[in-house]
């Protein structure tokens, strides 16, 4: 097996240990990326030894602390080129609305600001840059949550179990995915009105939510429509800088 087959071996027993979201016995992987088991297990061994994989308990292997570093500074450099390539658009967007525009990225269980373009409306909505809120709650959130993966929103509901009815917010994100944005009023402030799409890179993945808001007073019918129009084409805007075909 020449370098490349064997860095194609260890990426497939990354990616369907990735896939399986907890532990695998030595078995189950070779099973899964179909190789022997004497192989599965020396490959096991080099990626142990570089802390990629870790052993957690009787014959269970897991994913190690230096793929989450690895997945944290990956994190951390998208985020960086996020901002400059979403602030022109925010700018035209907040310019096009007349609102305050905002990009929020995912933090655990909530959803943090990083980036806002106020409003020049004499009455505005402002957010400061750093704003955190429950992946439940909004516009700007609940677009992420919609996104994310079965165990985030299991974690969420576990969290906020008392205040959420799961039926309710599974009913909802479906229906942000189907659409393709959340509208909410009310919801984070009694006053305010959002609208919150999706933004993804070159793999499809979710990265952020650009949203728009304001006082619920000017939502009129006509503001609705153009502010799911701009939102919609502004997040496909950051997205396409992103990579996304």
């Amino acid at each position: 097996m020449n370098g490349t087959q064997t860095l194609s071996r260890a990426l497939d027993i990354l990616f369907a240990l990735a896939e399986a979201d907890g532990a695998l016995s030595v078995s189950d992987i070779a099973q899964k990326v179909s190789i022997p088991e004497s192989s599965t297990y020396r490959f096991l061994q080099t990626l142990e030894q570089n802390g990629i994989v870790e052993r957690r308990g009787k014959g269970q292997i897991g994913l190690g602390m230096r793929i989450l570093d690895l997945a944290r500074s990956l994190s951390q450099q998208v985020h960086r080129e996020l901002v400059p390539l979403a602030l022109p658009v925010m700018e035209e967007l907040t310019k096009e609305t007349n609102e305050t525009s905002l990009l929020f990225i995912r933090s655990g269980t909530n959803a943090i600001s990083i980036q806002t373009i106020k409003s020049k409306a004499l009455i505005q909505y402002s957010a400061e840059n750093g704003r955190i809120l429950p992946l439940y709650l909004g516009a700007s959130s609940k677009v992420i949550l919609a996104y994310e993966s079965e165990k985030i929103i299991q974690n969420v509901l576990d969290k906020w179990a008392p205040e959420l009815s799961e039926g309710k917010l599974l009913q909802e994100l479906s229906g942000i995915r189907e659409q393709g944005y959340a509208l909410t009023q009310g919801e984070i402030d009694p006053d305010v009105f959002a609208v919150g799409a999706p933004v993804f890179d070159s793999r499809g993945t979710l990265v952020a939510s650009l949203s728009i808001a304001g006082p619920k007073y000017r939502f009129d019918e006509t503001l609705k429509r153009l502010s799911i129009e701009a939102v919609l084409h502004a997040a496909e805007q950051v997205s396409r800088k992103l990579g996304k075909e």
